[in-house]
Parts: C-alpha cells; structure tokens; sequence
C-alpha cells in the first residue's frame, strides 16, 4: 500500500514539475480502475469510460490543488464519485420531469372556450400530427418548455425537437389554410 501511495507521490511531484511522461504513467495506471470505479457506481460501461475522461480533464486542471500527492488516488477516487453522482441525479432528473409530463399530458387536456372555433380547429389538428410532433407541440406552446429543456424530457437531440416542431407548424399552417383560418 505504502508503496503505491510513493509511486503516486512521485508522479504526481513529476508532473507538476513538468514531466508529461508521468502523467502517462498517472493514467496507465488508474484509467482502467477509474472505468470500474464509476462503473460500479451508474451500471453503464459507456457511459463510466466517460466519466473517467471528464474526470482525467478535472485531475489535470486541478492536480496543482493537489496539497498531499501521496493521497493521489483517493483525490482522484473523490472526483470519479462525484461526477458519478452528477450523472445519476441528472438522469434522475430527466426521469422525473419525462413522468411529470406524461402525467400532464395523460390528466390535462387542452382548455378552450368552446366559442371560440379557430382553437377548437387547431386543438383538433394538434390532436392528429403524429406523436413526437404532437408532444413537442404540446411541450413547447402549453408547458412553455424551452427546446432545449424538451430534448431532455423526451431523450432526443435538440435539432430533432427543432426539425419536430418546425414539421408540426408547417402541417397546422397548411390545415388551417385549407380551412381559411390564414392571416
């Protein structure tokens, strides 16, 4: 144990004097025990082997911060936990906000005065765009959701939320064209 806490101190002491090759060694020897590390705490391979890049960026940005390198590993163990506990509440995140807008979308249904025939058209033409355009409608006009924010609920990317919902104004134009309901 001494030993590794030594050869840790020694590499860290090396890099900062400028030594790149002891950072090389830094990460040969810790990547792959990084990998497991946030592994074992959010159960996804890809997504592990990313957070032991970011967390290799933060070590190098902060290693001068470093005040004892022979805690090196532990250091570094604090910083692979931490992004890991980021992922996991941002994933828990974006699972609650997706259910808490299946929920608003399944209890609530538009409102409109029903003297007011130009929204009845556009709720009824809103009601039949095909599903991902109808929840990006939905999302971005009545949740008032910025598109970003909707790319997350609905785990798309945000130039498919745009390409959605650009799509889904196009087909509301022509169909309230045809209804002579244009400016």
């Amino acid at each position: 144990m001494k030993a590794d806490q030594y050869t840790d101190e020694f590499l860290v002491k090396a890099f900062k004097a400028g030594d790149g090759m002891a950072l090389a060694t830094l990460v040969k020897r810790w990547h792959k025990l990084f990998c497991k590390k946030a592994y074992w705490l959010v159960r996804d391979k890809d997504v592990a082997k990313d957070i032991a890049q970011d967390s290799w960026t933060i070590i190098i940005d902060k290693i001068d911060k470093l005040k004892e390198p022979k805690h090196f590993k532990y250091w570094a163990y604090r910083i692979i936990c931490n992004k890991s506990t980021d992922w996991l509440r941002a994933q828990t995140r974006k699972k609650r906000n997706k259910a808490e807008y299946e929920i608003v979308t399944q209890n609530n249904s538009i409102e409109t005065p029903d003297n007011n025939n130009l929204k009845q058209v556009l709720l009824k033409e809103i009601e039949e765009l095909p599903e991902g355009q109808k929840k990006v409608i939905r999302l971005f006009y009545i949740e008032s959701y910025s598109l970003k924010q909707i790319s997350e609920i609905l785990d798309i990317s945000t130039g498919t939320t745009k390409s959605r919902l650009f799509h889904a104004r196009e087909k509301l134009k022509k169909s309230l064209k045809h209804r002579n309901y244009e400016n």
